[in-house]
């Protein structure tokens, strides 16, 4: 277990920086008779809101990882969160801020990771970031009034609808100029069933000198929707934050109300929801590596990878109900089991699809062609990688070897051997070829889950929480660390929910590995970075 590295961040903030809570550190409920749930305490800091782009400052120097920020509305104030991380223990810091002056100091001028997230506050809440260094809207839409904040408690869940909503045309992107310099705008419409987002080039012949995304076409209000749900309707509704990551987005929001409930998952139930990560991680690793391969024109490696996916997803319909798995899990447990004759039909596909796989990696490896399509295309430097916390095998490919599964196992990660594969080359390449070992070492995981399984309950009974009850559940899904923040009202309903999906840290780092790249290769330098535009746009 690492040395908990906040006692000594805290010896060296110095005099001028006070923190409050630090003292009591918030632990999470205890846990019932006979749970598998070994949860290290969660600390909670509070300091004044003058000291928060200093405090970032100083958790910089120190290679604290920058994780999430989000607000929330209480009476007459707001609180501002950020989540920080070092050694696989998190941190929360928090900040009050008042409704009449709500305005907070920037830490995005030290993390680039908090940029995004800052604007988003900015549009929900109305809380203005002084010296944030870019002060266009992210999501605010034309949907409702330039001084209405949709997260607000007083604006109203249906909105403020018009008969016809203006188009958001206005975006002021950056602009290039020069002798030759040319713009190509690439969406927000695409020709296929892929979701809207908008790329912005600046290029000199098929140079691309400069890129600009522009996202949340697809915003849901989840935020706002979630409020005054039960636990199992906001289950059901974190697993649509991003349809491909159903699992992975629902054993984190179950995982933040179990821990403020004070409950414990079977040990049973926690195997299950292994088996059922490591799944969807298989069957989204075995679509985009198809898709890599489809965008430079090796059509044979992407049927024969889709039809991988397709079988494997058939399987999760006969054995889990459904395709993507989408509702298996819900508060407690799950609602499928693993019978001895599935857990013996699962390992034969598992050697099946080995055996497969195995075939068609050699064809993959072999072809060169591929070969100069992939290599060296789509760079992504490792020190850019880690300015930007990028997650998953995107930030894997580029020397980040931070896995939630390794760095702060949870049941039943914290049985298991994860294998977190990690390369430094940074390429189209790697991302390719850390996806392939993802895949083999979820397929162990998998095999390990079952040889495991013990009988048992599938679903623990449920605890009300009390009013205020609030918890971080943070688990590594295919794309990367998710995180999940709830906080109970009275009467067992949600008050507040933010789900933060790995894109919305990955999403920016595309805007640099295009750079230098020609605009031909822009597509596979995309799908090799495969971002939900869903998970992204709330």
């Amino acid at each position: 277990m690492s040395t908990d590295w906040t006692i000594d961040f805290l010896n060296q903030l110095g005099t001028d920086i006070t923190v409050a809570q630090f003292d009591a550190r918030v632990q999470l409920p205890p846990l019932q008779k006979g749970g598998t749930e070994r949860i290290p305490s969660t600390t909670l800091w509070q300091i004044e809101s003058q000291h928060w782009q200093r405090f970032a400052a100083l958790a910089c120097e120190q290679q604290i990882r920058w994780v999430a920020g989000w607000a929330e509305h209480l009476t007459g104030q707001f609180l501002v969160n950020t989540c920080f991380e070092k050694h696989g223990i998190y941190l929360v810091l928090r900040t009050a801020i008042s409704r009449a002056k709500p305005e907070l100091p920037s830490q995005a001028t030290v993390y680039p990771a908090a940029n995004r997230s800052e604007r988003h506050t900015q549009d929900m809440f109305g809380i203005h970031f002084t010296d944030h260094p870019d002060h266009r809207k992210w999501t605010r839409h034309l949907a409702w009034s330039k001084h209405s904040f949709p997260l607000r408690k007083d604006f109203p869940v249906q909105g403020e609808p018009q008969a016809i909503t203006p188009p958001d045309k206005d975006y002021p992107f950056i602009k290039a100029h020069g002798a030759g310099v040319y713009e190509i705008p690439v969406g927000p419409v695409h020709a296929g069933i892929i979701e809207p987002g908008h790329f912005r080039f600046q290029a000199v012949g098929e140079l691309i000198l400069n890129m600009e995304e522009r996202l949340g076409y697809v915003h849901k209000g989840i935020e706002k929707i979630a409020e005054g749900r039960t636990p199992e309707s906001l289950a059901r509704l974190a697993g649509r934050v991003s349809g491909d990551t159903t699992v992975g987005h629902c054993w984190a929001a179950c995982r933040a109300m179990e821990q403020a409930a004070g409950v414990a998952v079977p040990p049973r139930a926690a195997l299950i929801r292994g088996i059922l990560a490591e799944r969807e991680r298989v069957a989204n690793h075995l679509g985009d590596l198809g898709a890599i391969c489809n965008d430079v024109a090796f059509v044979f490696a992407q049927m024969q990878f889709t039809r991988l996916r397709e079988l494997w997803l058939r399987s999760n319909a006969r054995l889990f109900g459904h395709r993507l798995l989408m509702d298996r899990i819900i508060p407690g447990g799950v609602v499928c089991d693993v019978p001895d004759n599935a857990g013996v039909s699962i390992k034969q596909e598992i050697i099946q699809l080995r055996k497969e796989l195995s075939e068609v990696i050699t064809a993959v490896d072999l072809n060169s062609s591929l070969e100069d399509r992939l290599y060296t295309a789509g760079f992504l430097a490792p020190d850019i990688a880690a300015a930007f916390g990028t997650l998953g095998y995107v930030g894997r490919a580029s020397g980040q070897s931070f896995d939630v599964r390794k760095a702060a196992p949870y049941p039943p990660y914290d049985q298991v051997k994860v294998r977190v594969p990690c390369e430094a080359q940074g390429d189209i390449a790697s991302r390719f070829w850390v996806r392939v070992k993802e895949i083999n070492a979820s397929l162990h995981l998998i095999e390990d889950f079952i040889d495991q399984l013990v009988d048992g309950e599938l679903v623990a009974q449920w605890q009300t929480p009390k009013a205020g009850s609030e918890s971080l559940g943070i688990v590594e899904g295919w794309r990367g660390e998710i995180v999940s923040f709830i906080r109970f009202d009275g009467d067992n309903k949600i008050t507040r929910f933010y789900p933060r999906d790995p894109s919305i840290l990955n999403w920016p780092v595309l805007e640099k590995l295009v750079l230098d790249n020609i605009v031909p290769d822009f597509p596979v330098c995309n799908k090799s970075l495969n971002g939900s535009y869903s998970g992204n746009d709330l």
